[in-house]
């Protein structure tokens, strides 16, 4: 009851390769085969990496790209920075009020 059910690996359907046979070879010291004459392979240059040309204006892109992303993100953060702290501020007006209208329905009693 408390043992494991491991399934069963099924068995391999259609047709399937015998496992081929692999006969050593012998190996006798002493046998040289004679060079056979071949035509030069040529190897192939590797190709290098292409250098980037960064001309004068590339440059003012790359700078202009950078800026208008640090705006972006400032304005941003600081547009989230201002509502945490209006909301932080209503939430301190809001408590004020609730503790003065409190107060003051104390001192009724």
């Amino acid at each position: 009851m408390f043992r494991p059910k491991l399934p069963t690996m099924p068995q391999p359907t259609g047709l399937t390769t015998p496992a081929a046979v692999i006969h050593p070879t012998t190996i006798t010291p002493g046998t040289q085969a004679a060079p056979v004459p071949s035509a030069p392979v040529a190897v192939p240059a590797t190709p290098s990496r292409p250098v980037v040309q960064l001309t004068p204006g590339t440059a003012l892109a790359l700078v202009g790209g950078g800026t208008a992303v640090v705006l972006v993100l400032g304005a941003v953060l600081v547009s989230l920075l201002l509502a945490v702290a209006i909301t932080g501020a209503s939430v301190a007006i809001c408590a004020v009020v609730l503790r003065s209208l409190l107060a003051s329905e104390a001192k009724r009693r």
